[in-house]
């Protein structure tokens, strides 16, 4: 028994001892800010050289070349020669903020048990403690859609600022759409499970029939205008059919894409996103015909099937955009929190492959605000918008080049250093090493 309690107090003797990394938030803007001479990349395909742009209480007052700016009227200037201005880039579809370590359970928080989960919200269990957070906005990721996973219908995302006290400091949009996982119809077998090769998902039909009667159900509980009592999973589906709310359409297949968007439209469902996609570019015309955007897989992943062209995740980006078929780029899969980091660079492959250089960086700003359904603030530089912007002394998509000097979020200066750098600068010190940053 002793030697319990003397394990115990030496534990918690270590713990105290464990330095805590304080992630204090931003504070208010309190001057007006002018940041002149720089490229301004607008995010709408557009960009100015030797442009300016200028805000104040959180929003952005101008945008234009610098040679037209009133620097008079601003408290501080930032001359920015030879560097590059962005509005903030936007993550959507991700379970940052709702996962820390992967292989810890008690630190995942975006999968709630049962298959129909609407009234689920990633709101109020966001984290805006996490320490993987400062290492996105290090990279200029300043906004994310946190996205809960899991069964049918996952639950509602909600559109989150990477800064802030708590969910209610951190919040954009509470609400912004129902995730939807559609069932595939055939899988790679499990042979622990003595399945081999490509298996038929027998238990679909039955899948489809829950699922067509929730709609059902759903729809016919937004109709009835003084409901007997609440039911807190349909009333959570009531923007599906008023046009408030996304359904995002997480799936991956040609047929299965087809089939779940007439699925949706069958059930009166206003607003369609498809989230995945990776056979997007073989179903262009029905994407185009019906009006719906994608939020597509990253791009530096496999092939989704084994025959396919090695590069095609690289070119698939392209192969919407000449489509013209509204789309955005997540970082969704194996890792994603943490890898997240790498979104700009996501961004930078699908330029490689045939997206113009404005038009990938829309892909994750204004393209990805549009698509979420919060372009009237946030996604490009324009005057009235929220001034979450970046400075960087290069190109955003260059992982070589990309380097941020500072960062706003509603005109926010935020703190850009990391726990990485943190243990560089330590052990750069320890051995005698220049610390470059």
């Amino acid at each position: 028994m002793n030697r319990q309690y003397i394990l115990l107090a030496t534990a918690a003797l270590i713990g105290m001892n464990v330095p805590v990394e304080a992630q204090t938030p931003a504070s208010p803007q309190t001057t007006s800010i002018l940041i002149m001479d720089a490229t301004v990349h607008v995010g709408n395909g557009q960009f100015i050289r030797e442009g300016a742009v200028g805000f104040d209480k959180g929003k952005i007052t101008f945008v234009g070349r610098a040679s037209e700016a009133d620097t008079t009227a601003f408290g501080e200037v930032i001359h920015a020669k030879d560097k590059h201005l962005y509005p903030g880039l936007i993550l959507p579809d991700n379970t940052l903020g709702l996962t820390e370590i992967d292989a810890i359970r008690p630190t995942l928080d975006f999968n709630e048990t049962g298959s129909m989960n609407p009234n689920v919200r990633a709101l109020v269990a966001f984290n805006t403690d996490s320490k993987i957070i400062p290492t996105l906005r290090a990279n200029g990721v300043l906004l994310s859609q946190a996205t809960p996973q899991g069964g049918l219908i996952s639950g509602t995302s909600a559109i989150m600022q990477l800064d802030g006290w708590n969910w209610e400091d951190a919040v954009l949009e509470p609400e912004d759409g129902i995730h939807m996982h559609w069932p595939v119809t055939r899988y790679r077998g499990n042979p622990w499970r003595g399945e081999e090769g490509i298996q038929e998902n027998k238990n679909k039909p039955d899948v489809l029939e829950e699922l067509g009667l929730f709609f059902d159900r759903a729809n016919a509980y937004a109709k009835d205008k003084q409901p007997e009592s609440t039911n807190m999973k349909l009333h959570a589906m009531q923007g599906l059919f008023d046009g408030s709310k996304n359904l995002y359409i997480h799936v991956n297949d040609a047929r299965e894409i087809m089939e779940s968007v007439k699925f949706a439209q069958s059930k009166n469902v206003k607003k369609i996103v498809v989230v995945g996609a990776a056979d997007a570019w073989m179903v262009t015309d029905f994407l185009k015909e019906n009006h719906i955007p994608v939020i597509l897989r990253r791009a530096h992943e496999l092939p989704y099937r084994a025959d396919e062209a090695v590069d095609q995740p690289y070119k698939t980006a392209a192969a919407l955009f000449r489509a013209q078929i509204p789309y955005c780029l997540d970082y969704a899969g194996d890792m994603e929190a943490m890898g997240a980091r790498n979104l700009p660079f996501v961004a930078g492959t699908t330029v490689a492959y045939g997206v113009p250089k404005e038009e990938a960086l829309a892909s994750i700003t204004l393209h990805a605000a549009e698509i979420l359904g919060i372009s009237d603030r946030v996604g490009s530089l324009e005057v009235g918008k929220d001034a979450t912007l970046f400075l960087s002394t290069g190109d955003v998509m260059e992982m070589m080049k990309n380097h941020l000097e500072v960062a706003y979020i509603a005109g926010k200066k935020l703190d850009l250093d990391t726990h990485q750098k943190q243990l560089y600068r330590e052990y750069a010190k320890k051995y005698g090493q220049e610390i470059k940053e």
